[in-house]
């Protein structure tokens, strides 16, 4: 045999088999945990949301000589929601204190002594918020407005309410 068809016979050559298998072992096992590790949430919250679903009963109201947003709100999405500002249209300041929370349905109709800038709804859990809209603005009865509500994730979620005297 020449040089010449021993030098083109290892060139052909490929990987031993032994090395093949390995390489194809260590692979395997890197994309196992990896997929078991997002299974079982390992990796944190990475890729969890958080959404916002709004119900029809949202709406505003007047109590005493205060008018009260109320937002029946559940979170569908697999991460906690933290909102801490509310616009509503024709309100020159937002609403970022005095919210009041409700479990399910329940709205307060006043806000409570334990008040908080931010309200953090969880994962699958459903709430009733209450805020009272800044003194002085002018809200007409039976008018829509659209809120704007704000979460620390960034997102802005936006619902038409009616106020009701």
């Amino acid at each position: 045999m020449g040089e010449a068809q021993m030098k083109s016979k290892l060139l052909r050559r490929g990987i031993e088999p032994i090395i093949a298998v390995v390489i194809l072992v260590a692979v395997t096992l890197v994309i196992a945990i990896g997929v078991i590790g997002w299974i079982m949430g390992w990796w944190g919250t990475f890729g969890a949301t958080e959404a916002l679903q709004f119900y029809a009963d949202s709406q505003i109201i007047k109590t005493d000589n205060t008018w009260l947003l109320q937002l029946h709100l559940k979170n569908t999405g697999s991460a906690s929601a933290v909102i801490y500002k509310i616009e509503i249209s024709g309100i020159k300041e937002p609403i970022t204190s005095q919210f009041t929370t409700g479990s399910g349905a329940s709205c307060p109709t006043q806000p409570g002594p334990d008040s908080a800038t931010e309200v953090t709804v969880g994962p699958g859990s459903e709430i009733c918020l209450a805020a009272p809209i800044p003194q002085g603005e002018t809200i007409v009865a039976g008018a829509n407005y659209l809120a704007k509500i704000y979460t620390r994730a960034g997102n802005v979620y936006s619902v038409t309410v009616q106020a009701k005297s």
